[in-house]
């Protein structure tokens, strides 16, 4: 007689839990970066109306973020969640923190704004100054009436120290919002690594304490033109792994406002096209990748 566990044994696979097969490809096609500027937030609401974005992240500390706050309100449907932000990367187009700068004085630089790099954001900045800023920025997410699906991170800031870690997962349980967690492989822990994190230790206690965690982070494209872009997207689509996958995106238009806030506007561009364009959709269809938003992950979280 086998030794091997009974499959009704087995844990459940994320898939599962969801509903799908364990063998299915679930695909989260999220745009970060919303409500940066007017040129993302036109780029990124046609791709969730007109193509296959399904969810993505509003940065609430920055100027666009009351229209897209409204879009959201007239789009009850639509899967947004917060991208938590903690620094102001661009040479001219910056934001302030959204809590009082007394109480986050670790997070601006001389100027008042949010720190450029996340480096400075860790050499400057306490837990407590990132969790108090955390919870405003929901806070005030609320208060424009957005539900949000998910939280995530920014540059990765939140992931860059152990203390801003435990500010994130805290906050998050704390106001009943689904973070952005993935298992343990060694994509995740490279990446993590890099930021300063020991994620293989975290694992299990974030699985223990009943957090959500994602099956695959799908890996970083090339391509400068269209025609290279769109093949290394639909190649990332086929090379999809059974679970759920997470792939980010960043979108814009092709105009004066986003050439003059970023240098990489056209990555921006390209992947506006290319998440809008038939071929793409075409390519989920013929792989059969499912596509589904953070508001059903955030139903387990709930639950648990």
């Amino acid at each position: 007689m086998s030794d091997l566990p009974a499959v009704a044994d087995r844990p459940k696979s994320l898939a599962e839990r969801l509903g799908h097969h364990k063998d299915d490809r679930l695909l989260l096609l999220h745009a970060d970066d919303i409500g940066m500027c007017h040129s993302v937030n036109a780029a990124t609401t046609r791709a969730m109306t007109e193509g296959v974005v399904s969810t993505g992240a509003i940065m609430v500390p920055c100027p666009w973020f009351p229209e897209i706050a409204a879009w959201s309100r007239e789009h009850p449907q639509a899967d947004l969640g917060l991208h938590l932000t903690l620094t102001a990367e661009w040479k001219y187009y910056r934001w302030r923190p959204v809590a009082p700068i007394a109480k986050v004085k670790g997070l601006v630089d001389k100027e008042g704004f949010l720190w450029r790099s996340v480096r400075e954001v860790v050499e400057h900045a306490k837990p407590v100054e990132v969790a108090i800023e955390i919870r405003a920025q929901i806070e005030r997410a609320r208060q424009f009436g957005l539900k949000p699906t998910h939280v995530d991170t920014h540059m990765g800031t939140l992931f860059a120290s152990q203390g801003f870690f435990e500010a994130y997962i805290r906050v998050a349980k704390e106001t009943g919002i689904m973070p952005m967690l993935f298992e343990d492989s060694p994509e995740i822990r490279r990446r993590a690594g890099q930021l300063g994190l020991d994620y293989a230790k975290l694992v299990k206690r974030l699985r223990r304490e009943g957090y959500v965690l994602l099956d695959h982070m799908s890996p970083s494209v090339q391509g400068d033109t269209l025609e290279t872009r769109q093949r290394s997207y639909h190649e990332a689509i086929r090379n999809l792994g059974p679970g759920v996958t997470l792939m980010i995106l960043h979108l814009s238009g092709d105009d004066p406002e986003i050439h003059h806030v970023t240098n990489n506007w056209k990555a921006r561009y390209l992947e506006g096209l290319i998440f809008t364009s038939k071929e793409t959709r075409d390519v989920l269809a013929q792989e059969k990748v499912k596509l589904i938003g953070y508001g059903d992950l955030g139903r387990l979280f709930t639950a648990s």
